[in-house]
């Protein structure tokens, strides 16, 4: 799977991918490397790898 950078959301065609919600990770980890989201009651654990990767663990 391929990253999409918020520059080609404003590229034509890209009107489907502009009305997905967007978040930045970094945001989201509120600066650090991890962060928790509930989905359900579940709880999975979001990391940034120090590469810049994502990894959602359940």
């Amino acid at each position: 799977m391929t990253a999409i950078r918020p520059a080609e959301f404003q590229q034509p065609g890209a009107s489907v991918l502009a009305r997905i919600p967007q978040h930045d990770a970094t945001a989201l980890t509120k600066g650090g490397n991890q962060a928790l989201i509930i989905l359900d009651e579940q709880i999975y654990q979001l990391r940034i790898t120090r590469a810049g990767k994502l990894i959602l663990t359940k």
